[in-house]
């Protein structure tokens, strides 16, 4: 019997990274297609990659365009949190349990901290 996966290889935190940085480059544009929306009532260019965003912002206040502004600047830093991780080897070892997060939750939500049970209050 083998013993239980205590961490992620190098090879698969790499993986990680490039999903992550590819995530925050998303994240960055989409802030600044925010703070472009908060700023200007008039942004309709429709060949943009963020038009579903764009429709989206334009039936919304600028209240509520701060709010999603400020919930992208913190996934940007979770993300960032992510990267530091994967540089120091700790990526994807759960906070509470210290067991090894799931590969498929990471890679849905690649900033997590916690595994589902962790989560979920189940430890």
């Amino acid at each position: 019997m083998s013993a239980e996966k205590t961490h992620y290889s190098s090879e698969e935190l790499q993986v990680f990274k490039k999903l992550i940085i590819d995530k925050m480059e998303e994240a960055k544009s989409n802030l600044d297609f925010l703070k472009g929306s908060y700023s200007s009532e008039n942004n309709t260019n429709d060949t943009s990659p963020q038009f579903k965003l764009m429709e989206d912002a334009e039936s919304l206040s600028k209240e509520e365009i701060g709010q999603l502004m400020d919930r992208e600047k913190r996934y940007i830093q979770s993300l960032e949190g992510a990267l530091v991780r994967i540089e120091n080897k700790t990526y994807g070892i759960c906070r509470v349990t210290g067991k090894i997060i799931p590969r498929e939750r990471l890679m849905i939500v690649p900033h997590a901290t916690l595994s589902i049970e962790a989560k979920q209050g189940k430890v």
